[in-house]
């Protein structure tokens, strides 16, 4: 094989490969989720990342179903996707079984999406995303419940509610503008798509008006412009401030892209500036549920992504430092010493104890500087003495602190040692 033909080692744009230390934090990510959703209630669900693609169609915003979704058509003439987002799988499963589902329902996923957009700070390819939803109640109460479980997960990772904040704002203000200026159902939906970008969108008048024409656009902005809350909106900040969740602020500058929300809608800011595109956000989404046949179902949600968690974490030194999952590493003195330090092992392991032998052949030392290398934070060296006394000497690498044990006190050892 010619150097010309080697394969590369890069993977495809866009997607992230997880070496120890990633799959570490991300681990980290998807537990801190789980455990806060299921705090509040929340029962965990997951789906194929495989959807029919006219799932997409007329529920999910144009942009993405047109230009960001990896669609294609699999050996039996069927389009698919792979899901870009994943409110309308969950839509779908609720739907197929809405008559056996006790309401309301509180459930989450952490499930990895597509889009076939430009990476760039904040987005890739492939991202994971925390969904977490409940569907059956049409009250304030579920609303702010949603955005105390969003609040909740920053929290959770360490946050202070000053380094961010959740803008709230109502889906039916803009539809009550819509009605009030006479702005179509297709209009509605490309107008609400860009003022979903109004912060970094070039020429943004000028795309308005392009829309709605000049004096529609100047109306709208005008009444954009003037409106800074509703009724609703206040007393949606009273209810999630009686939980606790005093970083909430009334913005109606929020829309959300997606075609499908009704109601409530919120977007998180990191208030440092490091980080200037919301770092995720939700709303409700009462009609959806319908299109699948049945009756409307009232559910409200966010999906949170991992890129811009991890963002969010790394700009306010919120990431967790990296700690193997090994605990110890035995280190073979001679090759005969090996079936030794395998059974050993094996009876450790018997006792909840991580660990991993050092089959390298190499000397002591090496291993020794292997096992600080990959931040193990113990070792036994494991050589003929151990072998015919049946002591083991437990070394900490980080304090240089050494205690000789017999076997079965070993596992007591460490679990007092690591804490």
């Amino acid at each position: 094989m010619t150097k010309k033909d080697k394969l590369s080692t890069e993977p495809y744009k866009g997607v992230r490969d997880f070496y120890p230390e990633d799959q570490f934090v991300q681990k980290y990510l998807f537990e801190t989720m789980a455990r806060v959703c299921e705090l509040f209630g929340y029962e965990e669900y997951a789906a194929s990342i495989l959807e029919p693609a006219e799932l997409y169609r007329g529920k999910t915003s144009e942009e993405i179903v047109n230009e960001q979704t990896y669609t294609f058509t699999d050996r039996g003439g069927r389009e698919v996707t792979l899901r870009p987002e994943v409110t309308p799988t969950l839509a779908r499963m609720i739907a197929a079984r809405s008559r056996e589902i006790p309401f309301p329902a509180r459930w989450y996923t952490i499930a990895n999406c597509f889009r076939y957009e430009r990476p760039q700070k904040g987005r890739v390819r492939e991202h994971w995303q925390l969904n977490a939803d409940i569907i059956g109640v049409s009250g304030i109460e579920a609303d702010a419940e949603i955005i105390s479980v969003a609040h909740g997960v920053l929290r959770s990772f360490g946050a202070d509610e000053r380094t961010f904040e959740i803008r709230v704002s109502d889906r039916r203000i803009l539809d009550a503008m819509y009605t009030e200026l006479d702005i179509g159902e297709r209009e509605r939906k490309a107008v609400t798509r860009l003022l979903d970008k109004r912060g970094d969108a070039e020429h943004f008048d000028k795309k308005l008006a392009e829309i709605l024409g000049d004096k529609k656009s100047s109306l709208l902005i005008a009444k954009l412009d003037s409106t800074t809350s509703s009724a609703f909106l206040e007393d949606l900040r009273a209810h999630v401030e009686s939980l606790g969740v005093t970083n909430m602020t009334v913005d109606t500058t929020i829309t959300r892209g997606f075609d499908y929300y009704t109601g409530m809608v919120f977007e998180v800011y990191d208030t440092s500036g490091e980080n200037k595109r919301s770092l995720f956000g939700g709303g409700r989404y009462d009609n959806l549920l319908a299109l699948f046949g049945g009756e409307s179902i009232p559910a409200v949600g966010f999906g949170m992504g991992d890129v811009t968690a991890r963002d969010f974490l790394k700009t306010h030194g919120l990431l967790p430092s990296y700690a193997p999952a090994t605990e110890l590493m035995i280190c073979v003195v001679e090759k005969e010493d090996a079936a030794h330090a395998e059974m050993l092992a094996q009876s450790l392991r018997r006792e909840d104890v991580t660990i991993a032998v050092n089959f390298s052949g190499k000397r002591v030392g090496d291993q020794i500087r292997q096992a600080d290398k990959m931040k193990i934070p113990l070792i036994v060296t494991v050589g003929k003495k151990e072998r015919e006394n049946g002591r083991y000497t437990v070394k900490n690498l980080a304090t240089g602190v050494e205690v000789n044990l017999p076997a079965d006190r070993i596992a007591e050892h460490l679990f007092s040692a690591l804490g």
